[in-house]
């Protein structure tokens, strides 16, 4: 924590700022949100940066206003790794189907950056052996997606409607611009479009079919694989809101780890 002071110390004498200025800009800032948390008093400025003490959120935040820094960089010299959310939210199992909400504006992936010449990417193969030299990539840019258009979901553990076509413990990449609920057009269920679904009861991921016109008033049917012997779950169209179509998956294939025992 001492060497999380001595950067935000570094940052208010790069500024030409004096104690007391930071403490009348961050009045500044908790009279426009109307609450004194924000206030850094003098004395709690110099324990945080000569005595390692923490910041509360509040005066965290008005130090990165007033110093222009980011809050997740400052965040980590405190030994957040904000970073890390979703690989730790990974390990945590939940059962039911969810959204996954974290910004992957700046997050990087580890890519293969240099294959072995006269690679054939026509067969099955165990690609590690095949790659020459690793390399960062930001994840936006991973397979050409645009993070503004994405939303990212996560199909439970427990919930294997949709098994075998998306298996339990499946993350989904969901495209919020198309929401609207394709009827037709498809020729086998393979083609047919999955879409990722919230209802007050939960998140739902599934086919999708429509009765009965604005007019009169519509209901949905979420139509699970036929496979997995789950309920279709019917509800008036108002009170469900369509949050994207599942366009993406990956799924671990530690097939241990994703099977519950049932009863």
């Amino acid at each position: 924590m001492v060497e999380a002071g001595a950067r935000l110390r570094k940052a208010r004498e790069d500024l030409g700022l004096k104690f007391r200025d930071v403490e009348a800009a961050s009045q500044k800032i908790a009279e426009r949100h109307k609450n004194q948390d924000f206030v850094i008093f003098i004395g709690r400025l110099s324990d945080i940066e000569n005595h390692g003490t923490l910041p509360s959120i509040f005066r965290l935040y008005s130090l990165c206003c007033i110093y222009r820094l980011r809050l997740n960089e400052v965040l980590s010299w405190f030994g957040i790794p904000v970073d890390s959310m979703a690989a730790d939210a990974a390990m945590v199992k939940i059962g039911n189907t969810h959204l996954v909400d974290f910004d992957i504006t700046g997050a990087e992936a580890m890519v293969p950056i240099s294959l072995n010449p006269g690679l054939d990417l026509r067969q099955t193969m165990f690609l590690t052996q095949a790659i020459q030299r690793w390399g960062k990539m930001p994840l936006a840019l991973v397979g050409g997606i645009e993070p503004r258009q994405y939303h990212y979901g996560f199909m439970g553990t427990e919930d294997d409607s949709m098994n075998p076509a998306v298996p339990p413990g499946s993350l989904l990449v969901i495209d919020h611009t198309k929401r609207r609920i394709q009827t037709s057009g498809w020729e086998s269920a393979a083609q047919r479009p999955i879409y990722f679904l919230q209802h007050k009861s939960g998140c739902y991921c599934r086919w999708v079919s429509v009765q009965g016109t604005p007019a009169t008033g519509q209901v949905l049917s979420l139509m699970p694989d036929p496979a997995s012997h789950a309920l279709v779950l019917t509800f008036p169209a108002d009170e469900v809101d369509v949050l994207g179509q599942v366009v993406g998956l990956a799924i671990s294939l530690d097939l241990d780890g994703r099977r519950r025992p049932r009863a």
